[in-house]
C-alpha cells in the first residue's frame, strides 16, 4: 500500500476523532509540534525507525515530541500506529493530519518577507489583507532578508507577491542586456 494513502488515512481517522471529542484544536498543535520535532532533530526518525528499540521507549520519545500538553487522543494515536507498525509513516501522518485540520478550518499560511523588522500594525495589516483575499484565517509568519534590499515579498497559498527593490533591479538588468 502507498505511504501517502496509508497516511492520510491515519489522519482522517485522527481528525474524525478528534472532531467528535472537540479537541482537534490541541491535537493540531500536537501535530505541529510533532512535525517540527521530526524537522528540527533529524535523529528523531532513525531512533524510531529502529527495530531494536522497544515500543515502550518510543511511544515515551514520542510522547514528549507532541509537546507540553500532549492530549490523551494523540497518545492513543501513537500507541496504536506502533502497535500496527506503522511508525515510519508518523511523520507523514502528522503533516497530513496538519492539512486536512488545515483545509476544514479554512486555515492559509502567509508569509512576508522584508528587507528590515515591520512593525506590528504593518504586520497586521497585511494579514488582515490576506484574510479578506482568502475569505479564511491565515497563520502568519514575518522573516527578514537583507537581500532582497529593499520592499516586501508576500505568498500565500499560491500566491506570490514580489515587490522587492532586488527583483525590480534585476528586471531592469536583464533588459539593459537585451
Amino acid at each position: 500500500m502507498d505511504l501517502g494513502v496509508i497516511s492520510v488515512r491515519y489522519a482522517r481517522a485522527l481528525l474524525k476523532s478528534a472532531t467528535e471529542l472537540k479537541n482537534a484544536d490541541l491535537v493540531y498543535q500536537n501535530m505541529i509540534s510533532l512535525s517540527d520535532c521530526y524537522i528540527n532533530v533529524p535523529s528523531l526518525r532513525s531512533t524510531i525507525d529502529n527495530p531494536m528499540l522497544q515500543r515502550s521507549k518510543k511511544l515515551h520519545l514520542l510522547t514528549t515530541a507532541l509537546g507540553q500538553s500532549p492530549q490523551q487522543l494523540s497518545v492513543r494515536f501513537l500507541e496504536l500506529v506502533l502497535k500496527e507498525d506503522r511508525e515510519s509513516a508518523l511523520q507523514f501522518m502528522a503533516n497530513s493530519y496538519i492539512t486536512l485540520y488545515r483545509q476544514q478550518k479554512n486555515i492559509t499560511r502567509g508569509k512576508l518577507t522584508t528587507a528590515v523588522a515591520v512593525s506590528d500594525a504593518v504586520e497586521q495589516k497585511m494579514k488582515q489583507m490576506v484574510e479578506a483575499k482568502t475569505q479564511g484565517t491565515v497563520e502568519f509568519t514575518t522573516e527578514v532578508d537583507p537581500s532582497i534590499i529593499g520592499g516586501f515579498v508576500l505568498e500565500y497559498d499560491t500566491y506570490r507577491m514580489d515587490a522587492s527593490v532586488k527583483t525590480k533591479l534585476n528586471r531592469i538588468l536583464s533588459e539593459f542586456k537585451k
